[in-house]
């Protein structure tokens, strides 16, 4: 069951059985915080089924996710508002093999890149990798805007000690 809560005219906080959601077992790992969005279809509904798939990865341990933001779209904004939200995981993966793995996943949920800020099924950022920082052509650690982004920034206001 979904709840929707209107914090103000732009954006809605968005509650369901898996968002937010909180593993309380002893997970060993590098802890990374991802950003989910997307602003296609029943994103809601699609945030789930990505709950589900990353909950079977061998990969990746779910530490905990956060409430769904609905927000207006930035960059490009001649189209649907997206919904954002955070995932605390857990993983042995480098930094890169992650990236590859979720852009592996994005991929599977029908993500295609037209152009820069355009609308899509699933994008998943890595916003944290540990104490992690790194700067290459593939990946910046932490992720360069995430202290700017309402979409970052306001579900993790709702997140237990992240």
């Amino acid at each position: 069951m979904r709840k929707i809560q209107v914090l103000d005219k732009d954006h809605s906080k968005i509650t369901t059985p898996l968002y937010p959601w909180l593993n309380t077992s002893k997970t060993k790992g590098h802890r990374v915080l991802l950003g989910v969005g997307g602003n296609v279809g029943d994103v809601v509904r699609r945030f789930e089924h990505l709950y589900w798939y990353l909950r079977r990865s061998p990969f990746i341990a779910i530490i905990q996710t956060s409430p769904i933001l609905r927000n207006p779209p930035f960059g490009y904004i001649d189209q649907p508002d997206f919904y954002n939200a955070l995932i605390l995981i857990k993983t042995h993966l480098t930094p890169n093999a992650l990236l590859d793995y979720i852009l592996h996943v994005e991929k599977l949920f029908g993500r295609t890149r037209s152009f820069k800020n355009a609308p899509r099924t699933l994008d998943i950022d890595m916003i944290k990798y540990a104490n992690k920082t790194m700067a290459t052509p593939k990946l910046i650690l932490p992720h360069p805007f995430w202290m700017t982004r309402a979409s970052v920034l306001m579900p993790l206001k709702w997140m237990k000690g992240v």
